[in-house]
């Protein structure tokens, strides 16, 4: 289905390009009124990478900048922490002030029951923000170091029009090299808000999406940055039209026909705390429905679809199989839906177990 570079003429099996900031949760608390903050770091294609390394033992790298102070340097020291080689980090002289360039915060509290899960993002003239291109060498990295996989995503190149032509030039110079690429179309509109709106999320992702072997991406994703709708498709509906979206499906690959892979969690939201929790992919021609979990009792739900996303690399990556590789990625969504943190802290043989239908007995 895919052919990838050897391992062993590769210095990285994944890299993932992406802001990472640092997030402070409140714990139980809100935002509002919290009197102390728990810190992690977090960002939706960094994620990728780490679960990549900390649950299935891939060798990952992530391509990023930041302020040279010392926030930077605390996620420096979480990103080491997570296994994720930091050689490919950009560091900024800092001016003392962050009137030219800062470090990104992200103030995220969980939901319960009723009340959802709500995130304020402080992420204005971050150094990954203006990045642009020729700042990265990449045939040094494809070329020279070589890489089997990149990762990245809607939300890299929404940060400014600089970083959208980042990813592209990315995107580009992984396929010169042979580089299986993935990405996470993950529109946030007010991400592109200040710089052309859906228009310029359509331009961007229509540059980017000839170049994806693997695209990420709910029907939302598909109608914002790419212009697919479903035929007769409610949007009150409560439910995704499945039929309605393999046509859709359909279509695109005809317009993409290097999509080799198309992927969607399928999430039902009873509560805050409690969600239905599945996938499919779309591959061959075919849809593929993963295992289900329905009444996923839910701790943290941030970083749950980047979790998907790395269970269905490794599983893409290790068995070629689209329908392993989907029940990998609910898996390990799941498990990172259980812990605080925007990370996984799931490890392969607790994954494993999910897949295979086991249930969460205490492991004596």
């Amino acid at each position: 289905m895919m052919t990838l570079r050897k391992k062993e003429d590769c210095a990285f099996d994944m890299i993932a390009l992406g802001e990472i900031m640092l997030r402070l949760d409140p714990g139980d608390m809100r935002v509002r009124n919290a009197r102390q903050f728990r810190v992690w770091e977090g960002g939706g294609e960094y994620n990728v990478a780490r679960g990549l390394r900390r649950c299935f033992g891939l060798k990952t790298a992530v391509v990023t900048a930041f302020a040279d102070n010392d926030v930077g340097r605390l996620l420096e020291d979480f990103i080491l922490q997570g296994g994720v080689d930091t050689s490919l980090i950009q560091w900024v002289p800092y001016d003392g002030i962050g009137r030219a360039v800062r470090n990104g915060l992200n103030f995220t509290e969980r939901g319960f029951g009723v009340r959802g899960a709500s995130g304020v993002s402080d992420r204005g003239n971050t150094a990954v923000s203006q990045m642009k291109p020729g700042d990265v060498d990449w045939d040094h990295i494809f070329g020279t170091l070589g890489v089997r996989w990149l990762h990245t995503g809607g939300i890299f190149a929404a940060l400014s029009d600089t970083t959208a032509e980042v990813a592209i030039e990315a995107v580009k110079a992984a396929k010169k090299y042979g580089t299986i690429v993935s990405y996470d179309l993950n529109y946030r509109p007010s991400l592109w808000r200040s710089i052309g709106g859906q228009e310029k999320a359509r331009e961007v992702n229509k540059r980017i999406a000839p170049y994806v072997d693997v695209m990420i991406g709910n029907e939302e994703d598909f109608t914002a940055c790419l212009g697919f709708e479903i035929e007769g498709n409610d949007a009150n509906l409560k439910e995704l039209n499945l039929d309605g979206y393999a046509k859709m499906l359909g279509e695109v690959t005809k317009v993409y026909p290097n999509f080799k892979v198309i992927a969607t969690t399928l999430r039902t939201v009873r509560t805050a705390s409690v969600n239905d929790w599945s996938a499919m992919v779309y591959a061959d021609g075919k849809v593929i429905r993963g295992i289900e979990l329905p009444d996923l009792e839910i701790y943290d739900r941030v970083g749950g679809g980047d979790s998907f996303a790395s269970g269905l690399i490794y599983g893409l990556m290790t068995f070629g199989d689209p329908e392993k590789a989907v029940n990998y990625g609910i898996a390990h969504g799941a498990l990172a839906m259980t812990t605080p943190g925007d990370t996984s802290t799931a490890v392969l043989k607790e994954v494993e177990n999910i897949v295979k239908g086991g249930s969460a007995r205490v492991n004596r």
